[in-house]
């Protein structure tokens, strides 16, 4: 299939089977997760694969009991970093001259370019920049997952602040703020599974400026 049969085809599903996911289907989502876009290439967030069920359980009880938590393969969230600091970037710049085989004072300008965007905005807007690097991970999710015809569903329907108390996510520097399920739709008991897409007609979605 391209690129446009398989977003056709990808759907949130609303009930899954709970069968797993082949590893190397699994890697190759995760690894695109990974590659995906991120402003400066920083990837100020997280993601965390939750396989065990009982802990799904407990993470079901805190996302209105959607039950795709517990009934898919797979459980990633998406959680940002909670404070932005220059030693991240500084960890960061390392990186890219050890990946790169650069000196590291080659890149003294764009760490200072980088450190500068994260020291003129407050804490909270900090945040809501990372949390949007994170969404563009997740989309890149969506994607990945739909080409390799497993089923994924974005989810927002859960309490942030008792996840993160459930799985330690502060004291890690980490905030929650998107779930994404992984596995194979149920179409007996998803009503949904089949319908038609339903999404604007491009003649209204776009607006081209001329």
């Amino acid at each position: 299939m391209n690129l446009l049969q398989d977003l056709n085809w990808r759907y949130a599903a609303k009930r899954m089977t709970g069968e797993k996911i082949p590893q190397e289907k699994l890697d190759t989502i995760l690894e695109a997760i990974r590659l995906s876009a991120s402003s400066m290439g920083f990837q100020p967030y997280n993601v965390l694969v939750v396989e065990d069920p009982e802990i799904r359980k407990e993470i079901q009880a805190k996302a209105a009991n959607q039950p795709q938590i517990v009934e898919a393969s797979h459980l990633l969230i998406f959680a940002v970093w909670d404070t932005l600091t220059e030693a991240q970037v500084t960890e960061y710049m390392q990186r890219i001259a050890d990946e790169r085989g650069v000196g590291i004072e080659t890149l003294e300008g764009f760490a200072q370019s980088l450190k500068g965007v994260i020291n003129s905005r407050t804490a909270e807007e900090n945040f809501q920049w990372a949390a949007r690097q994170a969404y563009i991970a997740l989309g890149t999710g969506l994607v990945a997952a739909s080409a390799e015809k497993v089923d994924s569903t974005p989810m927002e329907g859960f309490n942030p602040a008792a996840l993160d108390e459930l799985l330690g996510l502060r004291e890690k520097g980490l905030r929650s703020i998107a779930l994404l399920a992984l596995g194979y739709r149920d179409t007996e008991k998803d009503f949904l599974a089949s319908a038609k897409k339903v999404r604007r007609p491009a003649n209204e979605f776009f607006v081209t400026v001329a």
